[in-house]
């Protein structure tokens, strides 16, 4: 029972346990000690090299009579059949089929096989040459010739069998055959090297003329710069100069825009070097830098710069320098045409030139390049640019002209709209300034004003009119800077001044009155500084004492206090009273802080600090004693300090305090 409970019946009888593949158990090394003899790899490969045994080969078998011979060759064709008939796409069997038959000097047999071959596959070269080699080695031309034929005429891409034809005929003397043969080759247009074979099989037997025809074909075939060069450099070998040159002179008409012009034009300009024409040479050389793109003439220009240094003077040489620069601004601009800075550079490098047909040429193309994003920040360093250029054309190009149309131009790209350049608008104003046209001037910074208002607009536009004595344009000019910014309290001040200047005290009045009524000031403080000053210089001090009230409704600042008791201090009236004006107003000032602001103690301490030191200022008229009792009190006092162990010492400390009732 027990052995059928433990069977399997996918084993039959036996169990689990007698089908268990039972491993040898790993023996453990007891002595780790190493052996005495120690073998090598290099001993252990040479005795497995040495017990290697030989390869069974077959005997070798004797043929001693016809009837052995011809059973040998049936046996040996029939395993070749067989084997045809299981690999048939197999061309190897084939070619050692044929090679067997040949061996045999079974001629017949042997072409019987090729030719089956190659009904087989006719577009395996590898079969036509071998089936050629076999004709040609064993001195049957005219059928190689055949081979040879057919082979060109199915594969006429294949340009090995067309060199192997050919030479078989050049090695035969058949020079005609051979030429009729590249004739039919090169009706198919074989690459550039099928073409030199054909010049150099003629130049072999010195028919120059015939080769010059065929470098006629060459280069109409592959109009290519390299074609153009073999065949200018064939010339000038044979002492051809002018046919020479006038072979580049084609190449450059035909391949001026071509992208391998550089090389074509070095090597034009390298032969009239070497025929000594170096007129010709440099004048090529500056065509060639005209009219080929700069990113692909950097040979050009190295070439260029080495002529000039062995055949110019200085300032060939200077010019090839700067073409060099140029070159690499060229560079820059095309990899980044918005590198605003590399554009600087190129401009500044053509400056240096004078030229001015090339230096409008960069600035027109470096102004082209607009910036993307209407947001000032990008439009800064190319606006410069602008400035430049208006710039060169009315200081160095003297064209009046041009200058005002750069300028137009300028103000009608930048957007206004959301943003401008004040610098623009007052630079052609001040440009039509120069050239003595006042209207023109105007309706510039008019135009300014209506469309991009700044402040710096406004004050130029004044300025100039200040100058030129208008009065009335300079206050029309300040209602609308008013009008666009009645905050702006630069502009209230100014124009006061502007009236005070010309004696009308109640216009600047009401100018400064109307500014303090305004609901928002950028700094009112200046502001009202300069009423006041205003009213201190006209000597009413009444009125300078209520603006001094009316300042004190609106603030209680610390500075506005002290500023109305030196004031009081100052006024030109009698000396006592003035005194007693000023106490009065550091009185009512330390009233204030003491009782309506009583955080605010070190302003507090400032003020009786201003009042101590003005009291001192008036000598034997103070008194001292009146702000002493009122001074902060000075307390020393220490601190315990405490670490991790327990109490490290005291610091001493001062304390200040302000009394807060006044001692009579």
């Amino acid at each position: 029972m027990a052995s059928n409970k433990d069977g399997d019946p996918s084993l039959g009888y036996l169990t689990r346990k007698d089908t268990e593949v039972k491993l040898p158990r790993p023996t453990r090394v007891k002595n780790k000690t190493p052996a005495p003899i120690q073998i090598t790899a290099e001993q252990i490969l040479r005795e497995a090299r040495e017990r290697q045994e030989a390869d069974i080969r077959p005997p070798k078998q004797k043929i001693t009579d016809s009837t052995e011979l011809g059973d040998y060759r049936l046996r040996k064709r029939k395993e070749f059949e067989d084997l045809i008939r299981r690999v048939r796409w197999n061309i190897s069997v084939w070619i050692k089929y044929a090679q067997w038959e040949e061996s045999q000097k079974d001629f017949n047999r042997a072409r019987s096989v090729w030719e089956r071959a190659l009904e087989v596959d006719y577009r395996n070269h590898t079969l036509w040459l071998k089936y050629a080699e076999v004709e040609m080695k064993n001195k049957f031309i005219n059928h190689a010739r055949n081979v040879w034929d057919r082979a060109v005429t199915l594969l006429p891409r294949v340009d090995q069998l067309w060199y192997k034809y050919i030479h078989m005929e050049e090695m035969l003397g058949n020079i005609a055959g051979a030429r009729q043969i590249f004739e039919r080759w090169m009706g198919w247009m074989p690459d550039q090297q099928g073409w030199l074979s054909y010049i150099k099989f003629e130049l072999r037997y010195n028919e120059v003329e015939r080769a010059r025809g065929i470098f006629e074909r060459f280069v109409q075939c592959h109009p290519k710069v390299s074609a153009w060069i073999r065949y200018a450099k064939f010339e000038m070998k044979n002492g051809e100069v002018a046919r020479a040159r006038n072979v580049y002179e084609k190449a450059v008409q035909k391949l001026a825009d071509d992208e391998e012009a550089e090389m074509l034009f070095v090597a034009f300009a390298e032969f009239e070097e070497r025929c000594k024409e170096t007129e010709r040479a440099r004048c090529i050389y500056k065509f060639a830098l005209d009219h080929i793109p700069k990113g692909r003439a950097e040979d050009l220009y190295r070439k260029f710069v080495t002529f000039e240094k062995q055949y110019g003077d200085k300032e060939g040489i200077e010019d090839a320098i700067v073409g060099k620069r140029r070159f690499q601004y060229e560079d820059e601009v095309r990899k980044n045409p918005l590198n605003y800075d590399a554009w600087f550079d190129y401009i500044r490098l053509e400056e240096s030139v004078t030229n001015k047909v090339r230096i409008r040429e960069v600035y027109e193309r470096a102004i082209a390049n607009v910036p993307p994003a209407q947001e000032k920040r990008y439009w800064q360093r190319y606006i410069y640019l602008w400035i430049n250029y208006a710039l060169y054309e009315e200081l160095d190009a003297e064209d009046i002209e041009r200058t005002r149309e750069v300028y137009r131009e300028c103000l009608n790209l930048i957007p206004h709209e959301k943003f401008s350049f004040a610098k623009i608008w007052l630079l052609a104003a001040q440009f039509e300034i120069r050239q003595l046209n006042l209207n023109g001037a105007r309706q510039v910074l008019g135009n300014a004003i209506g469309k991009a208002p700044k402040d710096k607009i406004f004050k130029k536009y004044i300025e100039i009119e200040l100058q030129l004595g208008n009065i009335d344009r300079c206050r029309k000019l300040y209602e609308k800077y008013l009008e666009w910014s009645p905050e702006n309290c630069y502009a209230w001040s100014k124009y006061a001044e502007l009236e005070r200047s010309l004696s009308e005290t109640e216009r600047a009045r009401s100018i400064f009155e109307l500014a303090i009524a305004q609901p928002a000031l950028d700094m009112p403080e200046l502001l009202w500084k300069a009423y006041i000053d205003f009213e201190i210089s006209e000597g009413e001090y009444d009125r300078t004492r209520e603006l001094y009230e009316r300042l004190l409704d609106r603030t209680k600042h610390l500075k506005v206090w002290i500023s109305y008791a030196k004031f009081e201090a100052s006024a030109m009236e009698e000396q006592n009273l003035c005194i007693q004006n000023a106490r009065r107003v550091f009185e009512k000032a330390l009233n204030y802080f003491r009782m309506s602001a009583p955080e605010l103690k070190e302003e507090r301490a400032m003020l009786l600090d201003e009042w101590l030191d003005m009291e001192k200022s008036f000598g034997q008229h103070g008194d001292v004693s009146l702000v002493e009792p009122k001074l902060p009190k000075k307390l020393k006092k220490r601190k315990q300090i405490a670490s991790e162990d327990g109490l490290a010492g005291y610091v001493i400390y001062l304390c200040f305090y302000l009394v807060s009732v006044d001692k009579h």
